[in-house]
């Protein structure tokens, strides 16, 4: 009998009527002799509700606590899908993280799955039984529970999905699948069949917010195939997959752009060896990720610029560190919020010459100009003005003939 892994995101257990579907969606899977473990997040507002008591009675919160707290939003919805399920017939119950337990190694809040162990489960799945996970979280080596950050609920699915040998991971969340855009911005954004692991490690790092792309990792090194689907409708969804399971003629798998970067730039910055480090390191002691990075030289080679994006969120601090840095002296400091990241992304340019041009000439055709500019393998990204975002995203969906 093939196991498969069900996540329920928090949408899908939203309220007591989506519940209920969420246990006939489960049942569906019983009925085809699936061996079934079903992971599930908070319900949709939950965890916001938590965070925002957690302020009202401190703006120190302690961490070991803020996990304690956020953790108990799973184990509310978990029970009510386990009752719904025993209420048709079914037998379940609901698994704390720390009752399997699911052990985590790293710093709460942004811990990491380290193991599983399996004995539990496996006996009561071999009783008949749909075992209801909370998602989310675990348990450290001090007995303390810990969470694996916003969307972990997916890590927590693709790690039950290894440990238990499944056969797939299915991702139900409020989306029929992944799409070539976001289709709030585009209206013609197509829905993809099948992706990479890389393609969608690139799209979720880059804005997209269907998965977590820690979760994505864990799939890929994990050679999971993960399936994304609507709880909320029939229609088939999206595979992630490896990228030789992949046949396709589309040099571009999809786009996306973010909406809260922040442009800086340090002007006039002495051009000498471990400059650079010396402007990044107090921001990486606080935790502050810098994204697109380009650095460019005076005709003198005496004087650098340094211009880099960080999200608009950690926007005050990171210049209120550059301020303090006495390692460091600029002419000016110039900001801009008004900006936006927008990327292409697929396998397909490894082989297909001519992509940098045809985006940059796309682009140049709208009158947009080009601020920063980012690649990898798989990816280009360009920095552009914030209210130039539609416009980019529909002509370059369209040039890679992605309509």
């Amino acid at each position: 009998m093939k196991t498969v892994v069900l996540k329920f995101g928090g949408t899908s257990v939203g309220s007591i009527e989506r519940i209920k579907k969420v246990a006939n969606i489960i049942g569906s899977y019983k009925r085809k002799k699936f061996r079934v473990i079903v992971v599930s997040s908070a319900m949709s507002g939950t965890t916001n509700d938590l965070i925002n008591k957690s302020k009202l009675i401190s703006n120190n919160f302690d961490k070991a606590e803020y996990d304690t707290l956020l953790a108990s939003g799973e184990q509310v919805s978990c029970s009510l899908i386990a009752g719904r399920l025993n209420h048709l017939g079914y037998k379940s119950r609901s698994w704390m993280a720390w009752q399997i337990p699911i052990l985590t190694d790293g710093p709460h809040s942004a811990a990491r799955i380290d193991k599983i162990n399996r004995n539990q489960i496996l006996s009561f799945i071999k009783t008949g039984g749909v075992p209801i996970i909370t998602g989310f979280q675990g348990i450290n080596l001090n007995s303390r529970i810990t969470t694996l950050g916003r969307g972990g609920s997916d890590a927590s699915a693709i790690m039950c999905a290894k440990f238990f040998k499944a056969q797939k991971c299915i991702i139900y969340t409020d989306v029929d699948g992944v799409y070539t855009t976001d289709p709030k911005v585009l209206k013609k954004a197509k829905k993809i069949k099948v992706i990479s692991y890389e393609e969608m490690l690139e799209m979720a790092s880059l804005g997209a917010k269907v998965m977590q792309p820690t979760s994505i990792q864990d799939a890929r090194l994990n050679r999971i195939n993960v399936d994304v689907k609507s709880s909320f409708t029939n229609k088939s969804g999206t595979l992630i997959t490896k990228r030789k399971n992949i046949l396709s003629n589309k040099t571009i798998a999809g786009l996306t752009s973010t909406k809260n970067d922040a442009k800086v730039t340090l002007v006039g910055v002495k051009d000498k060896p471990g400059v650079a480090a010396s402007v990044f390191k107090p921001l990486s002691q606080n935790y502050i990720n810098i994204d697109m990075v380009v650095q460019t030289s005076s005709g003198n080679k005496k004087e650098t610029d340094i211009t880099f994006t960080i999200k608009s969120e950690d926007l005050s601090k990171t210049l209120k560190l550059i301020k303090q840095n006495k390692k460091i002296k600029y002419r000016d400091l110039i900001v801009n919020k008004n900006v936006s990241k927008v990327s292409i992304i697929g396998v397909g340019m490894i082989t297909t010459p001519g992509v940098t041009y045809r985006m940059f000439q796309t682009l140049a055709k709208k009158g947009i100009n080009i601020l920063v500019i980012s690649t990898s393998e798989i990816k280009i990204s360009v920095l552009i003005g914030k209210k130039f975002v539609k416009k980019a995203i529909s002509a370059l969906h369209k040039e890679f003939k992605l309509d």
